[in-house]
Order: structure tokens, then C-alpha cells, then sequence
């Protein structure tokens, strides 16, 4: 089994995923063989939340140019992780929004 810390790589910091911290909506970067019921415990075990569901979504690479040369990003994986409404917030998005 991995680690916590393996399976919730950092916190997505978008307009749209502040505008979701009032309905008790937190997104985080996974890593990509991450399933809903693990990233479930690795939350609720790094923060000390109850989560009441996850969504997840694969995000394909973006294509980039430098000059003639092309290539593209990574892809990864997004989970959005809706919590209880008897839980606490999490600490770390305090002040955030």
C-alpha cells in the first residue's frame, strides 16, 4: 500500500477550484494510479476530514512549442474531494479564498 503523502502530490490552485472551497469542495493533483477509495483514506488520514465523495478526471497533456520543436506535458490526474457537512476545513486553503 502507498504512503499518503504518495497519493496526494499538491494542491490545484485555480479561480475556479477557490470559487468550490465554499461548497466544501477541494481539489488536489493524484497520482495517476490513484483509485477514489484511496485517495479517500489519504485525505481523511493527512488532514483529519471525513469525505463524503471523490471525483476524479484524467488530464490529457497540453501540446507546447519552443521555437520549430514540439512537444507536450505531462498528463495527471485531478481528484475533487467533497467533504462532509458536519467536517472540519481543511487547514491548509484557510485564508485562501
Amino acid at each position: 500500500m502507498k504512503a499518503p503523502q504518495d497519493i496526494i502530490l499538491k494542491p490545484v490552485i485555480t479561480e475556479q477550484s477557490m470559487d468550490n472551497l465554499q461548497e466544501g469542495k477541494y481539489t488536489f493533483k493524484v497520482a495517476k494510479d490513484a483509485t477514489k477509495s484511496e485517495i479517500k483514506k489519504a485525505v481523511e488520514t493527512l488532514f483529519g476530514v471525513e469525505v463524503a465523495k471523490v471525483n476524479t478526471l484524467n488530464i490529457k497533456g497540453k501540446q507546447k512549442r519552443l521555437g520549430r520543436f514540439v512537444g507536450t506535458t505531462a498528463s495527471w490526474k485531478k481528484a475533487i474531494v467533497t467533504l462532509t457537512a458536519d467536517s472540519k476545513a481543511i487547514e491548509f486553503f484557510e485564508g485562501m479564498y
